[in-house]
């Protein structure tokens, strides 16, 4: 994994900007520690940062690639999963490789096969190709979105990098925000539009999407949408089919010529893979494989059972490594590293997050970096088999609003009164709802239950998936530690998404589907366990820590936040005694304290980036 960066301009002669490629490059060493590379000629400029895990001694970027008189150069974040095929196929067809890098085999394939070379891709990926005779500049982003890519095209200028703070570092680029941007902060939150970029002419590619910038201008295109097909295999062939595709993407997603690990929960998700993957390692003699668990201190005492988290993970972790023979490490924070950590994941989203669930991903990535290189994670699997409890509540399923935005109307009531009648979040929410429900794909005969659990599957897998999957390539790159999402191989995507929603939900229960292409794979108690999100903090003292905070905020006349929120109500809502802790904050996942530590984090971003408002 890496991190790209470059820009065009038609006007200069790019080669006397070195120094600006140069800090533009230099902001993104924390996604690619090992290597740093520069490529300029008149119009275009590439930068690189790289993190080495498919063939260290080779592969250096950017990469440059001669076709007779052709020149054509490259920088690509990413893993393509079947570059060992690809490289068959192209030398089959008269193309020589002098390394073994996956790199080497994008820029061939781009050579050989221009922008439908996309189509061919299997991976995680976002790369630009530049086509030195033609003068053309190609971008692309992988199917589900899981490798970044943002831009800015500004006074004839053309802008591209993995995270903002790229493009922020150009002199033409500033951090402004606008009523839109500061909608996507305090309306929307984490999950933010799909290609919104919340600064003032920034954008991100969309996933699955490909984009062309030439003399005549920018031209964006999707190239992968989700797409309505006939189901025709039962339930049990269904099972069988799933299970095909799960082992086939973690044994390719398990290559690698560093140490690879898996992220460990006990719950379904995380188990299949580590049981995958530690079939793998056994099988082709690799030894034992090491998994990662994360908790907080006293979590044990101060954990209560709720309709979103049913159990503690702890004795179900140790239930699969002991099944599984596995090298465990247990990973716990505490509340200081926490809250101290709320500044840096805003530094590494470049924008407000998700809070301490932001925070102990990126300690718990800290921490797996010093033993491994790569991990594999479980990501995704709920929104895309339907695993999330608002898939099977009436209050959820009848809302006329994103699942995780039911508490849209208390949270809008922190607002300041002026401000909320400027960004109008509730209309701003509505209106994004309806843009999200008129792209769902529609399959005729099916009845009306059945096109609400579509409409539930399409904003899950592409409004909040996009959100847990930015967050995790924001916090494991922000230390040099790639992850990768088995549950994100487009096939398996593509596959799921058609299934009825009754063969999903087999055996009356969620992921049923799942459950059942996994018996035999993993213990039946494992297999029939309920779902656990991702965990977070329960000890009292974070509460009372953050709210503190908030409050030391709202007492500095400098805070750049107090014009935007209702500074008397908040300081009531963390009032001793006040009760906060059933306060809901972007859906379950983020309620009671999270709520504070996501208004330090504003306070944070708008200090630190300098923020204009316009």
């Amino acid at each position: 994994m890496c991190g790209i960066t470059g820009w065009i301009d038609w006007r200069k002669d790019l080669t006397t900007s070195s120094s600006i490629l140069e800090n533009m490059t230099e902001t993104l060493t924390h996604r690619g520690p090992d290597a740093s590379g520069t490529w300029i000629s008149h119009h275009c400029a590439f930068g690189h940062r790289r993190l080495s895990v498919m063939d260290p001694q080779n592969g250096a970027q950017p990469m440059i690639r001669r076709d007779g008189d052709r020149l054509y150069s490259i920088v690509y974040n990413g893993e393509l999963y079947n570059a060992v095929e690809l490289r068959k196929e192209l030398e089959h067809r008269g193309h020589r490789f002098s390394s073994t890098c996956d790199t080497e085999v994008l820029l061939a394939s781009f050579v050989e096969w221009g922008r439908s070379c996309v189509d061919r891709l299997n991976g995680i990926f976002a790369f630009a190709a530049w086509d030195q005779q033609e003068q053309t500049l190609f971008l692309a982003r992988d199917r589900l979105g899981v490798k970044p890519l943002f831009y800015s095209l500004l006074n004839g200028v053309f802008l591209f990098g993995s995270e903002p703070k790229a493009i922020l570092a150009h002199p033409d680029m500033k951090a402004e925000v606008g009523a839109e941007g500061l909608a996507e902060v305090f309306a929307i939150g984490p999950a933010r539009t799909p290609g919104h970029g919340i600064y003032r002419n920034l954008a991100e590619l969309k996933p699955g999407h490909y984009m062309v910038y030439d003399r005549s201008g920018l031209t964006v295109r999707p190239y992968w949408k989700l797409e309505n097909r006939p189901h025709t295999e039962s339930v049990e062939e269904t099972a069988v089919h799933i299970r095909e595709l799960l082992t086939d993407t973690a044994r390719r997603q398990l290559v690698s010529d560093v140490p690879v690990c898996t992220l460990l929960s006990g719950g379904l998700d995380s188990s299949a893979l580590t049981t995958l993957a530690a079939n793998h390692y056994r099988d082709s003699g690799k030894g034992t494989l090491d998994t990662y668990s994360v908790d907080y201190a006293d979590n044990d005492k101060h954990f209560k059972e709720n309709a979103f988290q049913p159990n503690s993970d702890a004795p179900w972790i140790k239930r699969m490594s002991d099944y599984l023979g596995t090298e465990h490490h247990y990973v716990e924070f505490d509340t200081p590293e926490l809250v101290e950590s709320l500044r840096s994941v805003v530094l590494a989203r470049d924008m407000p997050g998700m809070a301490d669930v932001d925070g102990s991903l990126y300690l718990f990535c800290r921490e797996i970096k010093n033993n491994a290189t790569v991990a594999l994670s479980g990501e995704a699997a709920d929104e895309i088999f339907g695993g999330y409890p608002w898939f099977h509540r009436e209050d959820a399923l009848n809302a006329n609003t994103f699942p995780w935005s039911l508490s849209l109307p208390q949270r809008a009531g922190i607002l300041a009164r002026d401000f909320a009648d400027w960004i109008k979040p509730l209309e701003y929410v509505r209106s994004r709802y309806e843009q999200a429900l008129s792209e769902v794909p529609r399959q005729a005969g099916e009845t009306q239950q059945e096109n609400r659990m579509r409409e539930m599957s399409y904003l899950n897998i592409t409004r909040f998936m996009p959100t847990l999957l930015d967050r995790k390539d924001r916090m494991s790159m922000a230390v040099g530690l790639e992850v990768r999402v088995p549950f994100c191989d487009h096939r398996l995507v593509e596959y799921v998404w058609n299934i009825p929603w009754d063969i999903k939900t087999a055996g009356e229960r969620e992921k049923g589907i799942l459950r059942k292409a996994l018996a035999g794979v993993l213990p039946e108690d494992v297999l029939t366990r309920k779902k656990s999100p991702y965990p977070k903090t329960h000890n009292p003292s974070y509460s009372a820590a953050v709210k503190q905070r908030a409050l030391d905020i709202l007492s500095d006349s400098s805070s750049p936040l107090l014009p935007f929120v209702d500074a008397e109500k908040l300081r009531a809502m963390a009032a001793p005694g006040a009760e906060s802790a059933e306060f809901p904050w972007f859906g379950q996942l983020m309620s009671g304290p999270q709520m504070f530590a996501y208004l330090i984090q504003v306070d944070t971003w708008l200090r630190e980036y300098k923020v204009s408002i316009r």
